[in-house]
């Protein structure tokens, strides 16, 4: 009787993408490299900790790549529940540090519970429009759920204050929304509002240290030895390291620590420096070639669920990638995002391989039909 079940597990571990797994692989491996250049040639204090949760993280991606989908479909909302109570967790208990609280401290480690709450909302979204009729998507009245679903953990993570997750939620959200067909006006009436209450939140809910980020983004050149120091360094760090870089442990602002925050929120300057143009250039393209795997898997699917998932874990990816990069190359404010699989930070680096792990499983899962995928194809 186990000849039957083991065969099962190997036909599923053959049906995996392998190209998507060798990809987080090779940005993990990176990572690694990067953190051990940043302590100067040291596992310590960073790259053996990012190594052992990396490796973690991989066994945990591969068990959730062969979950049953259907598993996933009927615990979606249960999941969204958790990470929600743990945001309220947060609230009531959550450790402070840096002025925010976000975490909380579980002993063993420190969970950021925001970064899991863009995977819970994820599948809970997929779970609900998984059970739709094609018409019913087509009224507004019918969106109202997914909106609120959205909108509770957005505030709750505003209340942190974490105003570049909630910003990261929201989008998730809406672009979930729009591909499941809620009329592109309703996102323009949005936007005319928020663009209309811009000095309400400046006046009012901004802190005094997100407005400084802000001004600092707008003119860092007029404390740079202050607040712009961050920024500046990062941008004659980029520019130092021209086509080929400097070499691995030989960028001197960041080997030298004129670079805060190397090994988190600003490790592609360090990639930048070290590796140049060229090593730069091609953790972009690595990013990139995983993003459309993921909304190829999502065109693919037979199911709404699966494609619905693929599809948020595309905008996951996309929306750190592209905010933490500009971030860094100060095109935006400094809103502390980090950059998937390559800085450190256990709790965005779990969230980053579970949500590879549901992509997987949306790939594994792409000929079953939980539904019939009504939305991209």
């Amino acid at each position: 009787m186990s000849y039957p079940m083991r065969n099962r597990k190997e036909s599923k571990l053959s049906q995996l993408n392998w190209l998507i797994i060798l990809l987080v692989l090779g940005l993990g491996v990176l990572g690694i490299t990067m953190l051990y250049s940043a302590a100067g040639g040291s596992w310590s204090p960073w790259a053996f900790n990012h190594a052992i949760r990396f490796g973690g993280g991989m066994a945990i991606m591969i068990i959730i790549a062969l979950f049953p989908s259907r598993l996933l479909l009927d615990y979606a909302y249960l999941i969204y529940g958790g990470c929600l109570g743990l945001l309220v967790l947060v609230e009531l208990i959550g450790s402070v540090g840096m002025g925010a609280q976000r975490w909380l401290d579980l002993g063993f480690m420190t969970l950021q519970p925001s970064e899991l709450m863009k995977l819970g909302l994820i599948v809970a979204l997929a779970r609900y429009y998984n059970g739709l009729l094609p018409e019913e998507t087509e009224r507004t009245t019918y969106h109202l759920p997914p909106i609120i679903l959205t909108s509770v953990p957005v505030l709750l993570i505003l209340l942190q204050p974490n105003l570049g997750t909630a910003f990261i939620v929201a989008v998730i959200g809406a672009v979930m929304l729009f591909v499941t067909g809620l009329k592109l006006r309703w996102f323009m009436l949005v936007a005319v509002l928020l663009v209309a209450t811009v000095p309400i939140g400046w006046t009012y809910v901004l802190h005094d240290y997100q407005k400084q980020r802000v001004m600092t983004f707008l003119n860092p050149e007029a404390d740079p030895l202050g607040t712009g120091y961050n920024i500046m360094q990062s941008k004659i760090a980029i520019g130092s390291g021209g086509l080929f870089g400097k070499g691995l442990g030989q960028g001197s602002q960041s080997q030298l620590d004129f670079l805060p925050e190397k090994h988190t929120d600003f490790i592609f300057t360090m990639i930048a420096e070290e590796l140049g143009f060229i090593g730069a250039g091609g953790v972009i393209f690595t990013f990139l070639l995983l993003i459309v795997l993921a909304i190829a898997t999502g065109m693919r699917s037979r199911s709404t669920f699966g494609s619905l998932v693929a599809v948020g874990i595309a905008t996951f990816l996309l929306l750190h990638i592209a905010i933490n990069i500009a971030m860094v190359m100060g095109l935006v404010p400094v809103v502390g995002i980090p950059l998937p699989l390559l800085s450190y930070g256990g709790s965005v680096l779990l969230a980053t391989q579970i949500g590879i792990g549901l992509l997987l499983n949306a790939y594994v899962h792409r000929d079953t039909g939980l539904s019939r995928n009504r939305f991209l194809g």
